[in-house]
């Protein structure tokens, strides 16, 4: 515990080799109201680091201001060394970021396939000429994406639904289908928003295994924003917590679930964290 201070985190920020993310004392304001204040926290190569809080603590916002579609009034946000501030959103993706969003932002027009192509965007190196005649480049690239593409469906389960519109799918499905696009950028940290959100039991469970997979298998890390302190206490190697905009504590599962801090933040005074699945 850090004495009567309320703003001093249970946690020592400190950057170093091992970090992919390093987010430091990072502020955002709307209209002179703090979404976030000062928030330091790093994410670590390899690692699945889950930010929680009560609704409001301004996880999305930090999320947002990661991959770009908030610009942070002060700090600093690095990915493998380099600062991501200045770097549009668009671009992010090149630096081996990608993300999904807590409310599906499918094209819900297109098959699943071509939901995925669209993932490829940021892998694409053939020119205009090139694709409108569509020959030589063009043509052999286009085959090696979609062979990589086909390799995300399959993964995912989602062979059944390839040719389907994307828009017509069970909710579940099309959460998969979010989570595929994001892969389909082949991506060295993952950005998840809420991927559990809406979901039954059955489909959380399965979600849960894909992420573990995607962390352990294809060693991509994960930042995870999730409600489910089932799913987070079970997943993570990692939880930062925050509470009106700043770092209340960090640490393992174990440690969060302990913090008094966090309990009386998270779930009132009477509360308790989830103790396991």
């Amino acid at each position: 515990m850090n004495g009567n201070n309320p703003f001093k985190p249970d946690c020592d920020f400190v950057s170093d080799y091992e970090s992919m993310l390093t987010i430091s004392n990072v502020t955002l304001t709307f209209k002179g109201v703090a979404a976030l204040s000062r928030v330091s926290c790093d994410v670590k190569h390899g690692s699945i680091t889950s930010l929680i809080g009560p609704n409001g603590a301004g996880k999305t916002s930090m999320l947002n201001c990661i991959s770009g579609r908030y610009t942070p009034d002060k700090g600093s946000i690095t990915l493998n060394g380099m600062e991501m501030l200045g770097t549009r959103a668009c671009k992010r993706t090149n630096f081996g970021m990608a993300r999904t969003f807590q409310n599906i932002a499918l094209f819900k027009g297109l098959s699943v396939l071509d939901n995925l192509m669209v993932g490829r965007h940021s892998r694409i190196e053939y020119g205009l000429l090139a694709s409108i005649l569509y020959f030589g480049k063009a043509r052999k690239e286009e085959s090696a994406h979609r062979r990589r593409v086909e390799e995300i469906i399959d993964f995912l389960g989602l062979s059944p639904y390839r040719h389907q519109a994307a828009g017509h799918l069970p909710y579940g499905i099309q959460k998969k289908v979010e989570l595929g696009r994001a892969l389909a950028a082949e991506p060295e940290l993952l950005l998840l928003d809420e991927p559990m959100a809406g979901m039954n039991l059955e489909e959380t469970e399965d979600m849960a295994r894909y992420i573990l997979d995607i962390n352990e298998e294809w060693d991509i890390s994960i930042f995870l924003v999730e409600h489910d302190m089932g799913v987070v206490m079970d997943l993570s190697d990692h939880v930062i917590v925050l509470d009106f905009g700043r770092v209340l504590a960090c640490g393992t599962p174990e440690e969060i679930q302990k913090n008094d801090r966090v309990i009386s933040a998270y779930l009132g005074d009477e509360g308790g964290l989830y103790q396991g699945r």
